[in-house]
């Protein structure tokens, strides 16, 4: 018997875990085409030299463009999460109420999204008259709603999940797919790194354009800079433009840890919380116990790690081909594409960054390096000794 697992859960609402993994698995599609974007052989943009005056100008020459298929799976995800809370919104309120709803009351079933109390109070008047009585001011799933209104956010309620939720899915469904486009995420002069991320300076939130300008340089003076991509999404009506994959983690998060569960129970979200994703490509007996056997590890957990991964691949492939007695660049990238992400990563953190170049970190980090191209020389000699076989 698995009836203990879940006890939170009833059985009414079991199919709120399969939709939520639905949504993982369409996140975890933009994740992929959005990887394959990133990494491709030309980059997502080329820059251009011009002369303007005495001064050197960096202008954007090309943009890639963004794979059409993004921006409808996003909006596709945004439906189905915004679907976790109707449905699991409906079922409640036919389990309080007693019976199924007749039809007035069915069509008065919705989640709103308040920015105000007083805007929340006209939305429960609305259900006064044909409205479920659990929905009705004082109903106990009204207070439910009530409990995660954008309102109770005192700053920004508008940037609550569930405010962006509906503002996404609204424009969606009623106007057009999710917009997209890359913006830059931040550029960093390689001699000025920033101690920490609480140091970046973030750049306006725009989109990238050809003809932009990203540097500027007195003629003769070369500065080295970094320069950090991404994908952004525009929240409909606004000049937003926040990360896209980013924007997806929050409200996805938001609706399967909070949401979902404070709709299902009407108190703290309770253990254990639900899992990104579970198989729901073959059919279960025991669907608590294929629930239960789920992923912790949302779409947008194993996309960071990929991307990340693929990065450090890379960096450690030109430190470690710099070294005296390291294998050509072929064999180090055939090493580094053995070992899994996770592998990767946890060697690229054995390297500490240095900002203001300290001996001790600087050694620490060569003799890191000098394993890591001791591994990769292994690899290789076996990698000769099975074709010399």
């Amino acid at each position: 018997m698995t009836d203990h697992m879940y006890a939170w859960l009833p059985e009414r609402h079991l199919g709120v875990a399969a939709t939520l993994s639905h949504a993982d698995e369409l996140i975890g599609q933009v994740a992929d085409l959005l990887f394959d974007y990133q990494t491709q052989p030309n980059g997502v943009f080329q820059l251009a030299e011009v002369l303007v005056d005495r001064v050197s100008q960096t202008i954007v020459e090309r943009v890639a463009p963004i794979p059409r298929k993004v921006p409808l799976i996003v909006a596709d995800a945004l439906v189905a999460l915004r679907a976790a809370l109707e449905h699991t919104l409906f079922a409640e309120a036919e389990f309080l109420d007693g019976a199924p709803l007749d039809e007035k009351a069915a069509k008065l079933v919705e989640m709103p999204a308040s920015d105000t109390y007083e805007k929340f109070s006209e939305w429960t008047k609305k259900r006064v008259r044909n409205g479920p009585p659990s929905l009705r001011a004082g109903g106990e799933l009204a207070r439910r709603i009530e409990a995660l209104q954008p309102f109770h956010r005192q700053v920004q309620a508008d940037h609550h999940p569930l405010a962006r939720l509906v503002l996404h899915t609204n424009h969606a469904k009623h106007r057009t797919p999710a917009i997209t486009a890359v913006r830059l995420a931040a550029v960093l002069r390689d001699d000025q790194k920033p101690r920490s991320l609480r140091d970046y300076s973030p750049l306006p939130e725009e989109p990238m354009r050809v003809g932009d300008v990203v540097a500027e340089t007195p003629l003769g003076t070369r500065v080295p800079v970094t320069l950090f991509p991404t994908v952004g999404i525009n929240r409909p009506g606004t000049d937003r433009w926040p990360v896209l994959i980013k924007e997806l983690e929050e409200i996805s998060s938001w609706v399967r840890t909070q949401a979902v569960p404070r709709l299902i129970t009407g108190a703290e979200p309770p253990e254990p919380a639900l899992p990104t994703r579970y198989e729901i490509a073959v059919g279960h007996e025991d669907e608590r116990s294929a629930i239960s056997v789920g992923s912790a590890t949302s779409a947008v957990d194993r996309y960071q790690l990929r991307l990340g991964a693929a990065s450090a691949r890379e960096e450690l492939a030109d430190m470690i081909s710099t070294m005296a007695g390291a294998p050509n660049k072929q064999e180090i990238a055939a090493w580094l594409g053995h070992l899994t992400d996770i592998e990767v990563m946890e060697r690229m953190r054995r390297l500490e960054a240095t900002f203001t170049y300290e001996p001790e970190i600087i050694l620490r980090n060569a003799l890191v390096l000098y394993g890591l191209r001791d591994e990769a020389l292994a690899f290789a000699r076996e990698a000769q000794s099975v074709v010399d076989s």
